[in-house]
């Protein structure tokens, strides 16, 4: 076989079906499909319907055993997928998880190396690909530094560079600003057309894909619009359309939509606009600077207020520092200069620096979702998840399990509530960090990407409960890249340009 891996393979899933080890419920059942060498596939589907534990089981990374139970065969060209591994290059939603090394240039090369790529030519396809990603950062630029796209960009750099058969991305495009999604996309394209590559891509935001594939397949199942009964031993739907993409979305785009899926021309419903005006202010920020390492700053906000009853969305491009402007509102992060005040309506006796806040203090005034849910998740199962805030603020155990169960049915986790949180598809541990937040009522809500990874449905049902935080009198904070919920929730907008 080619060390590189550029012959482009096949894929195959004969009745097909996996279940996590802590599940009773099968996360995909009875999968039969076939991907041929150079096609270009876009898998759509429900958030929770199995499209990321699919990819997974082609890259040959699900394992058994204590992990899992599996139904069926999946096979690349024609043996086991887990016995084909390098065949495959899998990007996944989380990037950091796929980050491996200290310095840029080195964690793109490791795959390569891996491979046993000749040396002379690893470092001009580690340049190559960084540049098709639009990576433009010194190769010893420390990994650790990077945003969240930017590690987004490395791992598809990453993927890329080691110019496998088949290339499965997750998501690819979730954490990107407008630009960087057209930008990775074209790059991809351009790669799987020059070296005939088999390209499968999941993603919920149909249109971003749509021309540079050629075919579509969307799995069905119960995924997040199960209702009740824990979480029952049913099953997947399999795949419930295939085909040419405009066949498709042309036959079964109303069908689509009402599952959840992303069809273009089908917008997802907002809330009603706001009937109160903003009220009091709650953190105020002038000239201030924030870091993430002490000493060297990364973006400078001139000035923001934080309103009860208000949505203030910091938006721009990856690397300008949004999310570090979001931990030092949250009181997560000292500034690195300038003002950060708590006014008396928020602070009520705790101080006016949130940074100097206790834990304690800190749950009912500021609330956090990171931007990677991996980053809080703390027990074991979905159910204590959502009641460790309520049990720090010492409420009793009736009134936590009365606030956890209506968490759980407003986002459609109630099915999965003995579930164990590491499981979750990425939209489905998306809406479980921001029910873990609001789970303590704070005054403020700092949210990084708060949709991502969601259908159009609990896209619509997570807004919504927003706005109804909002209109509750919740000042929001939301650090995101989606301008349907910047329209959504009427969000005073903090652009932030390379210098903040």
């Amino acid at each position: 076989m080619d060390p590189t891996g550029t012959r482009p393979g096949a894929l195959e899933a004969r009745s097909w079906g996996w279940r996590h080890a802590s599940r009773r419920a099968w996360a995909l059942r009875d999968i039969t499909l076939r991907i041929e060498p150079s096609e270009r596939v876009l898998v759509l589907g429900a958030s929770g319907s199995g499209k990321s534990t699919l990819l997974h089981g082609f890259a040959g990374v699900l394992g058994e055993g204590e992990d899992g139970e599996r139904s069926g065969e999946l096979l690349i060209d024609g043996m086991p997928a887990a016995d084909a591994r390098g065949r495959a290059g899998l990007v996944l939603q989380d990037p950091d998880a796929q980050v491996i090394l200290a310095r840029v240039g080195d964690d793109v090369a490791f795959g390569c190396e891996n491979l046993g790529v000749p040396r002379a030519d690893i470092w001009p396809r580690v340049r190559a690909a960084l540049d098709a990603v639009g990576l433009d950062v010194p190769l010893d630029r420390p990994t650790k530094a990077l945003s969240g796209g930017q590690k987004q960009r490395l791992a598809i750099a990453g993927a890329l560079a080691m110019r496998p058969g088949i290339l499965l991305l997750d998501e690819p495009t979730a954490n990107l600003d407008p630009a960087g999604v057209v930008e990775v996309r074209d790059a991809v394209a351009r790669v799987a057309a020059e070296t005939g590559m088999t390209l499968v891509v999941v993603e919920h935001r149909v249109d971003a894909w749509l021309e540079v594939v050629d075919r579509v397949i969307v799995l069905g199942g119960t995924g997040d619009g199960a209702r009740g009964g824990g979480d029952a031993a049913g099953g997947g739907a399999g795949v419930v359309a295939d085909g040419a993409p405009d066949e498709v979305l042309r036959r079964d785009g109303a069908s689509l939509a009402a599952q959840g899926v992303w069809v273009p021309g089908r917008p997802p419903r907002h809330p009603a606009p706001a009937t109160l005006p903003n009220g009091k202010p709650l953190l105020e920020a002038d000239d201030l600077a924030v870091a993430r390492v002490r000493g060297t700053p990364v973006a400078r906000v001139a000035h923001a207020v934080v309103r009860e009853r208000g949505v203030l969305a910091i938006t721009g491009a990856n690397g300008v520092g949004k999310s570090t402007v979001g931990l030092t509102l949250a009181g997560l992060l000292p500034p690195a200069s300038g003002a950060l005040l708590a006014t008396d309506a928020l602070a009520d006796g705790a101080g006016p620096a949130p940074i100097r806040w206790s834990s304690r203090a800190l749950l009912t005034r500021i609330g956090t979702v990171f931007q990677e849910p991996e980053h809080q998740l703390l027990t074991r199962t979905v159910r204590d998840e959502l009641a460790v805030g309520p049990r720090a603020l010492g409420m009793s155990e009736p009134d936590v399990g009365a606030r956890v169960d209506e968490l759980l049915r407003r986002l459609r986790l109630d099915h999965l509530a003995a579930a164990n949180p590491y499981t979750l598809s990425g939209g489905e541990k998306r809406r479980l960090t921001v029910a873990a937040a609001i789970a303590t009522r704070p005054r403020v809500l700092v949210l990084d990407e708060p949709t991502f990874g969601q259908d159009a449905r609990t896209w619509s049902e997570l807004v919504a409960l927003l706005a109804e935080l909002r209109d509750a009198g919740t000042a929001i904070v939301a650090i995101t890249h989606d301008r349907e919920v910047v329209r959504a929730l009427g969000a005073e907008e903090l652009a932030m340009g390379a210098h903040g």
